[in-house]
């Protein structure tokens, strides 16, 4: 039986997908915010996720960008926005598909079957990650150093977030500035460089001898930081 985290906060109308799910032999798990779905989402991995947009606290495409973090589970969008740009900013932000309410059953259904059929058999990201004395628990947006809290602000936490995704892996410059500030322009390559620097000092990284994020001259930046199996610092020297 394959489960699906249904986040939605309009109680009737979950109660409504979940017994349509449950007829088609679905493992049906509910949450009303995005918070409460990262939470659980800590716990385990649903095979879909179905998301609402319009949620309270976090709204839907920060609750996707924060579980895009760490999870590559099949993400579904249902909502009563049809805007373009409603859109575009969704599957932007990483989302598999997008369906308007009112929405058929049936459709649903057929949409949900087509994600699982496609989507690979894959080992999950940690939603927590661990480097020597730094704790990044991805889900809560939660940064400790030796067991005290960091503080980032929302684009440090957003640049910590986009490396993670990637981790082991170049992300361009380019890349970094369209998923922090929606821009690619090179005159934000400066400022890119700048909350770079910030962080690593927060982080406690030193650029010379990284330990967490690892420079690629001229073309961005790698997290490195899950690579490290003994407890002196990565040579910078011996990365190409």
């Amino acid at each position: 039986m394959s489960a699906v985290l249904l986040i939605e906060d309009d109680r009737l109308l979950r109660r409504t997908v979940r017994a349509s799910l449950h007829s088609w032999d679905f493992d049906v798990l509910e949450a009303e915010s995005g918070e409460e779905a990262l939470t659980m989402l800590t716990s385990g991995r649903p095979d879909l996720v179905i998301l609402d947009l319009s949620l309270p606290g976090i709204d839907g495409i920060e609750t996707l960008r924060h579980l895009r973090s760490f999870t590559p589970v099949p993400v579904l969008v249902l909502t009563v926005r049809d805007g373009l740009s409603d859109k575009v900013t969704a599957l932007e932000a990483g989302a598999d598909d997008y369906m308007v309410k009112p929405f058929e059953p049936e459709e649903l259904l057929a949409r949900a079957r087509a994600h699982l059929r496609r989507s690979q058999v894959t080992t999950p990201q940690p939603a927590v990650v661990r480097s020597g004395q730094l704790e990044i628990d991805l889900a809560r947006s939660l940064v400790t150093w030796d067991g005290g809290p960091v503080a980032l602000t929302p684009t440090e936490l957003r640049l910590l977030e986009v490396l993670l995704a990637h981790r082991g892996k170049l992300v361009t410059r380019e890349k970094l500035l369209q998923a922090v500030w929606g821009s690619r322009r090179r005159s934000d390559q400066g400022r890119l460089r700048v909350f770079v620097l910030h962080l690593r000092r927060k982080l406690h990284d030193d650029a010379a001898r990284p330990r967490l994020i690892f420079t690629e001259p001229g073309l961005g930046y790698r997290w490195i930081g899950e690579h490290e199996e003994d407890p002196d610092a990565v040579d910078a020297s011996t990365w190409h």
